[in-house]
């Protein structure tokens, strides 16, 4: 018999609210975390984009110095979440056998400000000066690994890197352990700390940022006639999964059911979505299929919609080809428009604005939306915050990545 997962813990931090209260807050406001980057390497290396959506909360605010010291900035910032997560959890160490708790969390790049700073010092002062930590720092899973040893998990810590999708593809694996018998809790999610000069110049040169630099907070604009890219985000975001059977035993607070989850990849283009969205619809279908969802259960999803010219429409042709005429029914937030793109962490950040919608019967705003393409006929919630109806509903988080990497997550009221 397979097990039914459930959520039972959020963590985050975000470009807008250093917990998840804060950040659920300002997501229903229309909050938007994009700011000018002030630091002197933008005007060092002269960047051609000035802005990003930063953390409204430094890790160090949380952790100790010690802790910090010892980790790069995703790994604080993933270790700032799962904590969140867990405490939300009201989880004990009387209430888990630690090895049957496992992490499964994502990363789009890592360790990139340790990776370039460690290489600056070696070509500036010589090797003596890097750190013995240097390694452990920059490592993909230094995250998993932070959080399976603060909080004992010994099941696993398993590290999804798929660009943009990791954090989603996390939660895939989450739910697996949990419907499969190998673990009864798993901490799940993504983080992501690349607001460094060589990803923002990299990402420019490319032509997939937004150079807005005269109005940032207008940048990141999904699905409108004037997008012109995304803007680059920070953050992480934590969930806690169980098994019911074992959220029931404990008498915890449950959110939703993680019923189910679509991998599926393009095999297409490095950068660019198969034009049809053939790869996101099969994802689609496959997370709505492996809890056997209706396709009228479902009332909301958290699209990908990163606000690029090119990369908005496949996302909707595919949700097209899956729900038919249903999709009018559908009410979309895109919630990049306010987070920016974190990159490995936006699935879990999105996931979480996907649970408390499902809980609270209420859908972000996409901002910015001030003509919306006429290409992409979907349902948009914008301007005030969507009314979910009553009863048995389901919502599904999309994310997608370079590499042709497309990862769904379907989510149930309990």
């Amino acid at each position: 018999m397979t097990r039914k997962a459930v959520i039972t813990g959020l963590g985050a931090t975000s470009p807008i609210g250093g917990d998840v209260d804060t950040m659920w807050a300002n997501a229903l406001a229309g909050t938007s975390g994009a700011r000018p980057i002030e630091k002197d390497w933008v005007e060092e290396y002269d960047l051609p984009v000035t802005f990003a959506a930063q953390l409204t909360n430094e890790p160090t605010e949380v952790l100790s110095r010690v802790e910090a010291r010892r980790m790069d900035p995703t790994t604080q910032m993933g270790l700032v979440a799962a904590r969140e997560a867990w405490n939300d959890s009201g989880l004990s160490d009387d209430d888990f056998e630690p090895e049957r708790f496992a992490v499964a969390f994502g990363t789009g790049i890592g360790g990139v400000w340790t990776l370039l700073d460690s290489w600056d010092n070696l070509r500036e002062k010589g090797p003596r000066r890097v750190l013995p930590m240097t390694v452990p720092m920059l490592m993909p899973n230094g995250a998993a690994a932070a959080i399976s040893m603060d909080l004992s998990a010994r099941g696993g810590a398993i590290t999804t890197v798929s660009a943009c999708a990791s954090g989603t593809e996390a939660m895939d694996n989450a739910r697996r352990l949990i419907e499969t018998g190998d673990a009864d809790v798993v901490v799940t999610g993504g983080a992501e700390a690349a607001i460094h000069p060589l990803p923002i110049a990299g990402f420019a040169s490319m032509q997939a940022l937004s150079k807005r630099n005269d109005n940032p907070t207008a940048a990141s604009r999904p699905y409108d006639t004037d997008r012109d890219g995304f803007v680059l985000g920070e953050g992480a975001g934590a969930l806690v999964v169980e098994s019911e059977e074992h959220a029931r035993a404990r008498g915890a607070k449950i959110y939703a059911v993680l019923s189910g989850s679509g991998i599926s990849s393009d095999a297409h283009h490095i950068t660019a979505p198969e034009p049809e969205g053939n790869g996101a619809a099969r994802a689609l279908r496959k997370a709505i299929a492996s809890d056997e969802i209706e396709l009228s259960d479902v009332v909301h999803v958290n699209a990908h919609a990163t606000s690029t010219p090119v990369g908005d429409r496949p996302e909707y042709v595919a949700m097209k080809a899956v729900f038919g005429d249903h999709l009018d029914n559908i009410q979309v937030s895109a919630t990049k428009s306010q987070t920016g793109h974190l990159l490995g962490a936006s699935g879990a950040l999105e996931a979480i604005f996907t649970v408390l919608a499902i809980h609270h019967r209420k859908t972000p705003v996409t901002i910015n939306l001030d003509n919306q393409d006429p290409d992409i006929p979907l349902n948009v919630v914008s301007g005030t915050p969507g009314e979910l109806p009553s009863g048995d509903i389901a919502a599904l988080s999309n994310s997608f990545g370079f590499g042709g990497h497309n990862a769904v997550v379907a989510f149930r009221s309990y």
